[in-house]
């Protein structure tokens, strides 16, 4: 079997591969001149450079938390208690149809009573004026217990308008069990049924 060649062996000697460098010539001959040059793209000299605008901060200071976006608050934070419409506002639907259903049910009570509207109409206000201070009551209660205790955001108010509209649901039931009629008409839908 033949003999490898050694590796110094087996490469070429090559002239420089230096584009800009003169062409070589044979021993004895005389350079050729070069063609006259078009505008080269390139020439020597000294390229101009634009300097760059200086920052003084590279980067966003951020301190570490393992999650969240730089310039968020951490994780566990307490938030002060908002009270922005639009968050206000998600879950309104629960307390609408509940004040809804409580005035139906105190208009039955109240023209089933016969006499004058002062009295009913006082008391129709001083159950919504409640329901306010039960929604209230519902916000700092859910800003104690998820906010502060459990470290969660809130972005809606959907509990507190589930809880104001319960006890306007509730209210409105009582009001009909005021109601002679409408208890005398349910009595007899249960007593048809059973």
């Amino acid at each position: 079997m033949p003999e490898q060649p050694q590796w110094s062996e087996r490469t070429l000697d090559m002239p420089p591969q230096d584009p800009w460098a003169d062409q070589p010539t044979a021993p004895g001959t005389v350079p050729t001149p070069p063609p006259p040059a078009d505008p080269a793209p390139f020439s020597r000299g000294r390229a101009q450079v634009n300097p760059q605008p200086h920052h003084t901060q590279r980067y966003a200071e951020h301190e570490p938390t393992g999650i969240g976006w730089p310039g968020a608050e951490a994780p566990g934070a307490p938030h002060g208690m908002t009270w922005r419409w639009s968050e206000l506002r998600r879950g309104s639907e629960w307390t609408t149809a509940a004040v809804l259903f409580a005035f139906v049910c105190w208009g039955i009570w109240a023209l089933s009573g016969g006499g004058p509207l002062g009295t009913p109409l006082i008391v129709f206000a001083v159950t919504l004026a409640v329901a306010v201070g039960v929604f209230c009551l519902a916000r700092v209660v859910g800003y104690v217990v998820l906010e502060r205790q459990f470290g969660r955001r809130r972005r809606t108010a959907r509990g507190s308008h589930l809880v104001t509209a319960l006890f306007l649901a509730g209210v409105g039931v009582a009001d009909l069990q005021q109601t002679q009629w409408v208890m005398d008409a349910y009595h007899w839908v249960a007593g048809q049924i059973s």
